[in-house]
């Protein structure tokens, strides 16, 4: 879209150990600018370990879908603002309420932090939903969290690439959207369900892709990531 800023690819850094972890960017280098971790690594490896991912000039995505009462994730906002964070993850489903607290914590600890409200996972399919009693569409449903997020002041959302459009649509281009489940042309889409290649993703709106299993299994990663990055550029 031409009136915003050119879509960035984040590294899905989903590997078992902190030596892997850094082994991969020692290969990867300076062939991207940011990098996601997760569950995985950050509940091995704690705080310490975004830190040193901040410290070798990488941008970091910390990737905790943070769902609880509201004083609980207000607090761990609290604590997370103390690191080198810039766009963190909750859990639209969490509620008006939650996300309110979050985005008060926010505001008061770490200004320059991005919230971002998990919609519907990509893993999740319109069947998944209906056995959760969501009885709505899958677009029907992340629209309606979409809106509950971003009036609660949430800076921005996490869908699949397929919502993009009509969350453009709806929203403009202010909220950042950060798109997982992006599959180069010829890689496997593993477990996601709802997918989209690179360069699709950023000419319908993603601000950030996520690219993890194309990059990391890569024979050569740096230009896997180099290749995806120029991708993006074309689409801007």
């Amino acid at each position: 879209m031409s009136d915003q800023n050119p879509c960035k690819l984040i590294l899905a850094l989903d590997l078992e150990t902190r030596e892997e972890a850094f082994a991969m960017l020692d290969r990867l280098g300076d062939s991207l600018e940011w990098v996601k971790v997760g569950l995985q690594l950050f509940t091995a490896y704690g705080p310490n370990f975004v830190r040193e991912i901040a410290d070798r000039g990488y941008k970091v995505f910390l990737d905790l879908k943070l769902y609880d009462i509201p004083n609980t994730v207000a607090k761990a906002v609290q604590s997370i603002a103390t690191l080198p964070v810039e766009l963190l993850t909750l859990h639209a489903s969490g509620g008006a309420e939650m996300l309110e607290w979050a985005n008060k914590a926010r505001a008061d600890y770490s200004p320059n932090l991005n919230l971002l409200a998990v919609t519907v996972l990509t893993s999740m399919d319109e069947a998944q939903l209906r056995s959760l009693n969501v009885l709505s569409t899958t677009e029907a449903h992340v629209k309606h969290l979409a809106d509950l997020s971003l009036n609660a002041g949430i800076q921005g959302l996490v869908c699949s690439s397929l919502e993009l459009s009509p969350l453009r649509a709806r929203f403009g281009n202010d909220p950042i959207i950060v798109t997982p489940g992006i599959r180069p042309k010829g890689s496997s889409a593993d477990e996601q369900k709802r997918i989209m290649t690179p360069h699709a993703a950023a000419t319908a709106g993603s601000s950030y892709i996520v690219v993890g299993r194309p990059i990391l299994k890569a024979d050569d990663p740096a230009a896997t990531a180099a290749a995806i990055r120029a991708e993006l550029n074309v689409a801007s």
